[in-house]
């Protein structure tokens, strides 16, 4: 699996424990670093005190989050040259038709509904981390890449 920590943004207790399982059952090794609300989630990829910023493997992005929304968030990360060729994936229960439009139109790589079976979660989570983890070659970060 590659490098880099696992960004997961969702401010459920119940989801964020579920999904840190399904990691470890499907053996992913990756630290997860959880933010649980959108202030966290910038503080971590875009800290201002001078500590360096993080580059996670993947973020995982829920759309319902206190302080910033999930859309927002994918917004700003999206502008920043620092953040813009990492991996976001909308993890999130909305089955909204203008959450999924909304999502593409703001640069998300995937949307994923959470199931509500821990048993299809920890699929689902396997196939995620499979794909974006082991499969998919990430955007290079040379000298004047993002």
């Amino acid at each position: 699996m590659r490098g880099g920590p696992i960004l997961l943004v969702e401010d459920n207790p119940d989801d964020v424990a579920l999904t840190l399982r399904a990691f470890a059952k499907n053996g992913v090794r990756n630290e997860i670093i959880v933010a649980l609300d959108g202030e966290m989630c910038l503080d971590r990829l875009f800290p201002k005190s001078g500590v360096e910023p993080i580059r996670p493997a993947m973020i995982l992005l829920d759309i319902h989050l206190p302080k910033i929304d999930g859309l927002e968030l994918l917004r700003l990360i999206r502008a920043s040259e620092h953040t813009l060729g990492l991996p976001v994936i909308m993890l999130t229960t909305s089955n909204e038709a203008r959450d999924v439009v909304e999502s593409y139109r703001l640069g998300a790589n995937s949307f994923v509904r959470k199931p509500v079976a821990f048993n299809e979660f920890l699929e689902t989570v396997g196939t995620l981390s499979a794909y974006w983890l082991e499969v998919n070659e990430p955007l290079p970060t040379n000298e004047g890449s993002p």
